[in-house]
């Protein structure tokens, strides 16, 4: 018996802590120790920070900020509060790697803007496709991103998608408003989906759209999950939505191959199928799938969370409502009536700073991820080769130093220009969002016919919140709704 107790008691005092303590030290071991020794060749150091847990890092704590006690920005302050500022590096193992989160304007340009020592990497690259946009490099990045910008941006772009969204838009509000109450979240995706689906694969309304804006929902929500391919795990969900897209997107290229005048030219889809490289070879059929997939979720998804948002705001600000309904009334009297123009959304000056200052609180782009490519020092920091570094967008945009009273919503803040390198929105440098104008212009074109026809309340207005996979009210600001 008193055998048996030695033994439990050696298990209890010397087995257990060294687990614990292997556990603890694992990362730290693995990552850090060879990290130190090659900084301690170049005068350099490591970022202060904790690895955390063998492969989970400190995945748990970044849970346990943006879905437990719902503050996400905590989580930076905490890092801030107890390593101190440096230069706004901390070093992590996030989303089953070793990283380096950047929190500040200046060591954010640096990434962005050093293409020599950092790409972009996704977390779970399968799920945007290895050979999207967003996930290549290069001439390759170049040649479609140049394509895209074309198709989007341009004058007689952005003159088409002017003409083409507007009346799904005024047809979307009129459901709202016969509807009498509706979850903002869901019908502004709905609208979003039909446009973004029109624009860039001539999807119409109906029963496979529906069924594709579910396929596609499931996608975004494995992209800030820990990627974990197990039954139940959202990212294994993400995969198998991925690939029922893929199966979609591949019968439409394959009827469009056998009738190649059926449609041709006009949406995003016909205009990657006939793309030439300098070379004179069109894209895979790979390339092409994972291209309209990202392209897809990047535009409607982005849209969708701007115009919740601005219906947000705008119920709990009336006086910001008021002066964008002066403005827009300006603007309805010189059409006569008639539909509002591309060549008009620029005049819309203070619309045009409610659309900033609403895609700023919305923080769409919670994170943004690159690859280290080789070993790199910051003002005497080391950022390891082979790292990821995730630079924490929201951060910038939530924190007084950047904005003053960071959490209010003040249109009349972009009387001025933000603090270099503290709006990133859409991203930075040579990988900033393809799409950002095509956003912008949406939003716009929906604040006029929102504010000049509807008046609307939140059914929940002490609603919380919740921050994945986006920021948005719990109820997905539920409103009432009616027309003027």
């Amino acid at each position: 018996m008193e055998t048996a107790m030695t033994a439990w008691m050696t298990v209890i005092l010397g087995v257990i802590p060294l687990l614990a303590w292997v556990l603890w030290s694992w990362n730290e071991l693995r990552y850090v120790v060879p990290a130190v020794k090659k900084c301690s060749v170049f005068g350099s150091m490591l970022p202060p920070g904790r690895m955390g847990l063998p492969y989970f890092g400190e995945m748990f704590v970044f849970l346990w900020h943006f879905k437990i006690i719902r503050r996400p920005d905590e989580y930076i302050d905490r890092m801030r509060q107890k390593y101190g500022d440096g230069v706004g590096m901390f070093r992590t193992h996030l989303f089953g790697k070793p990283s380096i989160i950047t929190c500040l304007p200046e060591v954010n340009k640096f990434v962005l803007q050093t293409n020599s020592h950092f790409e972009l990497e996704w977390p779970a690259v399968e799920l945007v496709g290895r050979a999207s946009m967003v996930a290549v490099q290069g001439k390759q990045h170049e040649r479609i991103r140049r394509f895209v910008v074309d198709a989007i941006n341009k004058p007689d772009a952005l003159r088409r998608i002017t003409q083409l969204v507007q009346p799904r838009i005024v047809a979307a509000l009129q459901s709202w408003a016969e509807k009498g109450r509706v979850i903002t979240y869901k019908e502004s995706k709905k609208v979003t989906f039909e446009n973004i689906g029109k624009l860039f694969a001539s999807m119409e309304p109906g029963p496979e759209l529906e069924e594709l804006l579910a396929w596609f929902d499931g996608l975004v929500k494995g992209f800030r999950a820990l990627p974990l391919n197990l039954p139940g795990t959202a990212y294994r969900h993400a995969l198998k939505c991925r690939k029922k897209l893929e199966a979609v997107f591949e019968e439409r290229m394959e009827m469009r191959k056998r009738n190649p005048n059926e449609g041709a030219n006009k949406d995003l889809l016909d205009g990657l199928m006939e793309m030439r490289d300098e070379q004179g070879n069109k894209l895979t059929d790979r390339e092409l799938v994972d291209n309209i997939v990202s392209i897809v979720v990047a535009g409607f998804e982005s849209t969708t969370l701007s115009i919740m948002w601005a219906v947000y705001y705008l119920a709990k600000y009336p006086d910001i409502l008021e002066k964008l309904r002066e403005e827009n009334r300006a603007i309805a009297r010189s059409r006569n009536g008639e539909f509002i123009t591309s060549e008009d959304v620029p005049k819309m000056v203070y619309t045009s700073k409610v659309v900033e200052e609403t895609i700023r609180l919305a923080n769409i782009a919670l994170l943004l991820f690159r690859k280290v490519k080789n070993d790199v020092d910051y003002k005497g920091y080391r950022i390891p080769k082979d790292w990821t570094v995730i630079l924490w967008v929201r951060y910038l945009h939530t924190n007084p130093e950047n904005f003053d009273d960071p959490l209010r919503f003040n249109p009349d803040r972009w009387d001025k220009m933000a603090k270099p390198g503290s709006y990133l929105v859409f991203g930075g440098g040579s990988r900033i969002c393809a799409g950002n104008m095509l956003v912008r212009y949406q939003l716009a074109i929906l604040l006029h016919h929102l504010s000049l026809g509807y008046r609307w309340e939140l059914v929940n207005p002490d609603a919380g919140f919740k921050y994945l996979p986006h920021n948005s009210p719990v109820d997905g600001a539920e409103i009432a709704i009616q027309k003027l």
